[in-house]
């Protein structure tokens, strides 16, 4: 007889902002805004204090601050938020069999089958008991039969608590709540959604299926099954070391550094762009030369989360010149982003300012419509060719094919 399904989906609360008042218990308490700290800057994070104010992420810091001029905004330092990130994975990697990071602070766990022993919720519980404890950071759990209903939950929840939702009560937990808390519904979706009168998730369980998928199409079945609490999607195992990488082997072995510096400049912004397409960020960068001898050595180093060409760039660069020995002969090169996690969008607002989020934005657009060779930096013009796998048909590695819905 197969165990019911028990999915727990667990988001730590405004983490970064959380994590801030760590540092500083002064700010507990008081309305907080994290991101570019500048007037053309963007709110990474803010605090709940700072939302009844109307203030939310991704809003210019500019108007932020009109909204609340009384809000204290803080510049943010993602490395500071990667080792709470991680310290959190370790409690929650010693206590349960299965897990899935799916940001930096957002987790799916599947506890199916240790109900016989433990009590699903009573487990879910002691683990978020034992994160408070040993982070003292705030985190909110849905305890569900599936991955959707349990991030609704978890929202639900919030700030600084839990649910837990039976079997069979899932729809009626989410007919009175809005579209637009499922998950895959985003603006444009949710003002289509608007202009059909449909606002509530109880309208869309009363549509026949037919009629969401002849309006929106496969996207419209995907909307009906979550808005009907159905959702078999397994948690996926998280490995800390999930990466992309690319290397070029030379026809002819080579010691001209501008070239080596082109290729490597091509393949790293080139993987890069992945990252973004894929909503991806990288904690691990890691660079490797094979001699004409065959000795190959690498070099990698940890980062903040990033998906930035300005700051991963030039560590590329550093770990390259520790690593080159000038007058060998150069056979291969390589480089390889690891300890991946989803999220690019929210660490990206820590730009100081807006330019550099809206050029990226831009080249991105550029290469999904004309090839990932469209916009590239100067130096990795000459690089015929980057790789084993063809960056420039349009497919993303095979990590990042999958991507989250």
């Amino acid at each position: 007889m197969n165990s019911e399904r028990a999915i727990v989906h667990m988001d730590l609360d405004t983490f970064f902002v959380s994590c801030e008042r760590l540092l500083d218990s002064r700010l507990i308490g008081k309305p907080v805004l994290i991101g570019g700290t500048t007037d053309r800057g963007v709110v990474a994070s803010c605090s709940y204090e700072a939302r009844t104010f109307g203030i939310h992420s991704a809003m210019p810091m500019r108007m932020a601050k009109q909204l609340c001029p009384e809000a204290i905004v803080l510049r943010g330092n993602s490395g500071v938020y990667s080792k709470f990130s991680d310290m959190v994975t370790d409690v929650i990697k010693e206590s349960v069999p299965l897990y899935e990071k799916t940001s930096v602070d957002e987790f799916y766990i599947d506890l199916t089958g240790t109900d016989r022993f433990f009590g699903c919720h009573k487990m879910a519980s002691e683990l978020r008991d034992r994160i408070i404890k040993e982070t003292g950071l705030p985190i909110s759990f849905g305890l569900s039969t599936n991955k959707t209903v349990s991030k609704i939950a978890t929202g639900e929840a919030k700030p600084n608590n839990k649910i837990r939702i039976k079997k069979g009560n899932e729809k009626p937990f989410l007919s009175p709540l809005s579209v637009r808390k499922i998950p895959m519904v985003g603006e444009v979706t949710y003002r289509a959604l608007c202009d059909l009168g449909i606002k509530r998730i109880q309208t869309i369980q009363e549509m026949p299926l037919d009629m969401m998928s002849r309006v929106f199409g496969k996207n419209g079945q995907v909307i009906w099954r979550k808005a009907n609490g159905i959702d078999p999607s397994p948690v996926v195992q998280y490995h800390e070391r999930k990466s992309i990488s690319t290397e070029r082997t030379f026809d002819r072995d080579t010691t001209d550094p501008q070239k080596l510096k082109g290729i490597l400049t091509a393949m790293a912004e080139n993987l890069i762009y992945q990252l973004r397409r894929g909503d991806k960020l990288t904690a691990c960068v890691t660079v490797k030369i094979r001699y004409s001898d065959f000795q190959t050595y690498t070099m990698q180093k940890r980062i903040p989360y990033s998906a930035a060409d300005h700051k991963i760039l030039p560590v590329v660069m550093e770990l390259y010149k520790k690593l080159y020995q000038r007058r060998l002969l150069v056979r291969l090169i390589g480089v390889r982003f690891s300890h991946l996690v989803s999220g690019g969008h929210q660490i990206d607002l820590f730009q100081d300012n807006d330019k550099i989020i809206n050029l990226y934005q831009a080249m991105d657009k550029m290469r999904a419509r004309y090839g990932d060779r469209a916009v590239i930096k100067a130096a990795g013009m000459n690089a015929k060719s980057i790789g084993r796998w063809n960056p420039f048909t349009g497919e993303p590695p095979p990590l990042l094919a999958n991507r989250r819905q």
